[in-house]
Parts: C-alpha cells; sequence; structure tokens
C-alpha cells in the first residue's frame, strides 16, 4: 500500500471546504488558491484552483434550470462579454507571471474587501425586492444601460480571468438594478456567468500549461462533493457565520502574502 499522500490529502480538503463556501456564501477561491501555492508557483496555482473549483459551478448553473430560462434574453447578451473578457484575464497571467505573483496580496485584499460588502448588497437587494414586487420577466432597460452593463461586465470577466475571488458580489451589486428579476433569477444569472468565465479562463490556463492535473482532477471531485454537502448545510446554517469566516481568512491571507511578499 503507497504512503498517503498528505500534501495531496490537504488539498483536497481545502477544495471540500471551498465548494461548500461556494454553495453557501462564496469565497472557496480564497482557500484553493493559498494551499496550491504552497506547492506550485501563483500562475499555476490560479489556473489549478480555477479548474478545480469549475466543474462545482458548472453544476450550480444546471440547477438554475428554471430562472435561467426566463431571463435568457439578457443572458445571452452577457455571455459573450464574460467569455472574452475571462479570456483576456487569464491570457495577461500567463504573459506575465511575475507581476501576477506580484499583485497576489492585492487580488486577495480586493476579494476580502468585496465580502464585507456582499452583506450590505444583499440586504440592499432584498428590500428592493420586498418593495417594488415581483418585477416583469423581461424588463428591457434602456440602450444606454445596456452598454454601460455589457462593458461593466467585461471588465468584471478581465478581472475574474485574472484571479476571480469575488466576481459573483460585483455581477450581484449592478444585475439588482438591470430589471433580471428577483434575487433567484440574479443568483442564476450570477453562476452562469461565472462559469463562462472560467471556462474561457480554463481554455487558455490549459493552453499555456498553468494546471497541475495530478492535484486539479482530485480537487475537483472533492470540490464537487464539498458544493452537495453545503448546499444541504445551508439550508440550516446561517450564511452570514460563513461568510465572517471567508472574511476574517481573507483580510488574514492578504497580510500575510504583503508580508511575504514585500516583508
Amino acid at each position: 500500500m503507497p504512503p498517503l499522500d498528505w500534501t495531496l490529502l490537504a488539498l483536497c480538503v481545502s477544495a471540500f471546504l471551498a465548494g461548500a463556501m461556494n454553495s453557501i456564501a462564496g469565497g472557496g477561491t480564497l482557500l484553493t488558491f493559498p494551499a496550491l501555492t504552497t506547492v506550485v508557483s501563483a500562475a499555476v496555482a490560479n489556473g489549478t484552483s480555477t479548474i478545480a473549483l469549475m466543474p462545482g459551478s458548472l453544476a450550480g448553473s444546471l440547477g438554475y434550470r428554471k430562472e435561467l430560462w426566463e431571463c435568457r434574453r439578457f443572458v445571452l447578451k452577457m455571455i459573450v462579454p464574460s467569455l472574452i473578457g475571462g479570456y483576456i484575464g487569464a491570457d495577461l497571467v500567463g504573459r506575465d507571471k511575475e507581476t501576477f505573483a506580484d499583485l497576489v496580496p492585492w487580488l486577495i485584499l480586493t476579494a476580502a474587501v468585496l465580502f464585507v460588502v456582499q452583506g450590505p448588497v444583499s440586504k440592499w437587494l432584498k428590500r428592493r425586492a420586498s418593495v417594488e414586487g415581483v418585477q416583469p420577466e423581461h424588463h428591457e432597460p434602456s440602450w444606454i444601460t445596456q452598454v454601460l452593463l455589457v462593458s461593466f461586465q467585461f471588465f468584471v470577466a478581465v478581472y475574474g480571468g485574472y484571479f476571480g475571488a469575488g466576481i459573483g458580489i460585483l455581477m450581484l451589486s449592478t444585475l439588482g438594478f438591470m430589471g433580471v428579476g428577483d434575487i433567484h433569477r440574479m443568483n442564476a444569472v450570477k453562476t452562469f456567468l461565472a462559469t463562462g468565465i472560467n471556462a474561457a479562463a480554463a481554455v487558455v490556463f490549459i493552453r499555456d500549461g498553468l494546471v497541475n492535473w495530478n492535484y486539479a482532477i482530485p480537487m475537483a471531485v472533492t470540490a464537487i462533493v464539498g458544493g452537495y454537502v453545503g448546499a444541504r448545510v445551508a439550508l440550516r446554517l446561517p450564511a452570514t457565520y460563513v461568510r465572517y469566516a471567508v472574511i476574517s481568512i481573507g483580510f488574514g491571507l492578504s497580510a500575510f502574502y504583503f508580508i511575504r511578499r514585500y516583508g
């Protein structure tokens, strides 16, 4: 019997917890990425983390089939800038790995700050939905609003392809203004577009050899299991508790990487 690979076990545990976190409150990248940087470079850790967590996101999109179909026109408009932006963002990682390593502390800090504002944004969306009631199924924004939204989504996708943590919060913060519908439809659109961004980024990471498959495949399996468990736990555990844990981890990791990189 071969000896137990403790490194792989630790990475799979991080992927399991990340899958559960993504189902409950988001922020799984803040677990898998730092864990991977202990054994591979920052660029490879980013690519491997993206591949490992993508199946869970895809499963989440399938779970929103009904909501996605109800706002399919909006989704079709937004998927193109999402794919293009995700591809460009990932391509930037491969072109300058040293700059990406320098930006890691700032990227993690940005993600942590985004999770801080996630709570207020979610509360605002719920208040807005309760005041306005159920919105029309196909509320069409003005063409100026649509252009601004497509442009913003493109830059969100570039960031998503480059690093990714917190893109869901960025998308939710704008979808509330755009007449997509209730919070369930917004979550559906957000999940689907995030899957598209990650898929486009994955193509680039695979092309550039920035994926460690020995880690990515078992991590993907455990992330799927974690996502299922997290969905079950989400029915009983307030997401706020997990969100606080993610925020604490994010700021702690940001401080650690600042010290390690610049101290």
